[in-house]
């Protein structure tokens, strides 16, 4: 293993510049377990190179780590590795960003991720919805073994780092330009670069999109950067009083034009403006303003729920309908809500009640329609959908096929995972396999 010492790196007095082994630009998962990995590669002790530079742009790393799972770390999921590449968005075809993180999700998994953790002293526990958190639901805790990992490894951090230029210094090193707080404009010079920085997403965590820039500055196409995994606001939203209901298994159908373009389940939450929970988090990636939504609330198809309710209405044709309606799947207040909406009275019954209203409380229920008035802004999604094309990366390695040398691992790359820990093994996965990689190349550069 190479343990970083301060004599193996060392100021060119010609050039003003610090030599490192390799530079990682951002302090996030993927930039520490990168990191991490590259330190402790066997490559790296054979060829004595100089160790290894993190620079966070904030003042401690890992901060948007510390807010995954509202604050417990939902770190992976359940399952096979193959389960996991439909959860994934990004790339020109909805198949993109599965066959380009194929390499990296089936190089190190999730059951590698989490037995890696676990000889860190970690346990965890999974959910019945198949997401694992660390038993103390703290992602502090997770934070705390990356950091002392890195540093048992002797990797160097500076925060306050805010990297503004990558340049190539060759056709074999970079030059990473940066403000430090202690020492001002400085200039690090190492044969591999990984550009870890995140999307722009929670952008009071550090993720403000430098990375974007950086790349584009090295020729990179950048998909531009859009919200995901982000609650929405309807028109004129009916179900305000609603407020914090939830619902298990509801449907969703998106529609664009008259047409539908995506069709999905999961549990849905109803907000003061609008629509979240997972089944409206992950449809987000997909979802535009003017779009209507079409939501069943209830985990029947309106033709059950239509038998259902005309037989309740049958059964008992004195009672009051809206009782009626509650009793057959839907929550007194929403029960008494759609009878609202459907012109039903507080004392309209079963018996008296019309066809025309019987099918407006079918459609409520199982086919309601809503138009999208706008998505949540970055500052409050939980991703990002964009960024460094994936096109201009080589999904074996992580490395830019512009600039060799160049590598970019975890949310910077144009890929967004739905909930469930899936972004977070995207993370650790893309900055396994950068790691690998830029052993390699370092090792061949000090030969």
């Amino acid at each position: 293993m190479l343990a970083f010492r301060h004599a193996a790196r060392y100021f060119d007095a010609m050039a003003g510049t610090i030599r490192s082994g390799a530079i990682i630009i951002g302090g996030g998962p993927a930039g520490l377990f990168a990191a991490i990995r590259l330190a402790a590669a066997r490559e790296l002790a054979a060829a004595g190179a100089p160790g290894i530079l993190l620079l966070e742009k904030r003042e401690r790393p890992g901060r948007k780590l510390l807010l995954s799972g509202s604050g417990q770390c939902n770190i992976t999921h359940e399952g096979e590795m193959s389960d996991f590449l439909g959860h994934y968005g990004g790339g020109p075809k909805p198949e993109s960003a599965s066959r380009f993180l194929k390499p990296a999700l089936f190089g190190f998994t999730n059951k590698e991720l989490l037995a890696w953790f676990r000889a860190c002293g970690i346990e965890f526990e999974a959910e019945e919805n198949g997401k694992i958190f660390p038993k103390d639901r703290r992602a502090s805790s997770i934070l705390k073994i990356l950091l002392a990992e890195a540093g048992r490894l002797g990797v160097e951090i500076k925060t306050e780092a805010w990297v503004w230029s990558v340049e190539r210094t060759g056709p074999d090193g970079f030059v990473a330009r940066a403000e430090v707080p202690e020492a001002g404009p400085a200039e690090y010079i190492a044969p591999a670069v990984l550009i870890a920085t995140g999307g722009a997403s929670y952008p009071r965590t550090g993720s403000t999109g430098d990375g974007y820039a950086l790349a584009a500055a090295l020729g990179h196409e950048i998909v531009p950067p859009r919200a995901s995994l982000v609650s929405i606001a309807i028109r004129e939203f009916p179900l305000a009083t609603l407020a914090g209901l939830s619902f298990k298994g509801a449907g969703l159908s998106l529609r664009r034009g008259g047409k539908r373009v995506l069709s999905r389940e999961g549990d849905l939450l109803i907000t003061h403006e609008g629509l979240s929970g997972p089944l409206i988090l992950d449809a987000s990636r997909h979802i535009e303003a003017g779009d209507t939504i079409e939501l069943r609330f209830i985990a029947t198809t309106i033709e059950e729920f239509r038998a259902s309710l005309d037989a309740a209405l049958k059964t008992s044709p004195r009672r009051l309908a809206r009782t009626v309606l509650a009793e057959i799947g839907l929550t007194k207040n929403m029960a008494e809500r759609f009878c609202d909406l459907a012109g039903i009275g507080p004392e309209e019954t079963a018996a008296s009640l019309p066809r025309a209203k019987r099918e407006a409380l079918c459609v409520f229920a199982c086919a309601n329609p809503f138009e999208v008035a706008r998505l949540g802004s970055l500052d409050t999604a939980m991703a990002t959908a964009g960024g460094v094309s994936l096109a201009e990366v080589n999904p074996g390695t992580m490395e830019s096929r512009l600039a060799p040398g160049l590598f970019f691992a975890g949310e910077v790359l144009d890929i967004d995972g739905d909930t469930g820990g899936y972004n977070l093994q995207a993370a650790f996965s893309t900055g396994a396999l950068a790691a690998a990689a830029m052993a390699g190349r370092i090792h061949r550069y000090h030969e």
